[in-house]
């Protein structure tokens, strides 16, 4: 069983789910607004850090000039050195994310009630985490009015960047 990337771990590495591009969609790619992104050991737990294709450095999900276009973050995804791919949701964006955690069995594949219901309610693309145990959903719209947490459930419409890995929920 894959440990959450949010939780305690051990030294060896998660195992992720790879990159399909092909099931992303094509809205999202035009945007410039795609990090790569590596995990990194911090203390106890696994986090995910973005970089610039360009640079090879570290981004920021706040300075535009650290994200770049799909092709070019795909394309050096696929030639290895990193882990992922990711989308930063800004003011620049009409869309909003919602991250779902320990949303997916990982033995089973089955998807919880309760995000099921959330699922069934948005009308946006969904697809499995990087771990495989959870879901992250992009919809037109913004944040509502009184935070983005609750539980475990997350929100974002800007300065935040999501993990995608294009492996639709039902798909995978």
């Amino acid at each position: 069983m894959t440990a959450p990337l949010n939780q305690s771990v051990t030294d060896s590495l998660p195992n992720l789910l790879g990159v399909s591009a092909e099931s992303i969609p094509d809205e999202l790619k035009t945007y410039r607004a795609w990090v790569l992104w590596k995990l990194a050991r911090v203390g106890d737990r696994w986090t995910k850090h973005p970089y610039c294709v360009h640079t090879g450095r570290r981004a920021s999900s706040t300075d535009s000039r650290t994200w770049g276009p799909f092709e070019e973050v795909f394309e050096a995804y696929e030639a290895g050195g990193y882990d992922g791919i990711g989308f930063v949701f800004s003011s620049g964006d009409p869309f909003c994310g919602v991250d779902l955690d320990a949303a997916v069995d990982p033995e089973t594949g089955e998807v919880a009630d309760w995000a099921a219901r959330i699922v069934g309610g948005l009308d946006g693309y969904t697809e499995l985490s990087p771990s495989g145990t959870g879901l992250h959903v992009i919809v037109k719209g913004k944040v509502p009015s009184g935070g983005n947490r609750r539980g475990p459930v997350e929100m974002y419409d800007q300065g935040r960047f999501f993990t995608m890995t294009g492996r639709p929920l039902g798909d995978a």
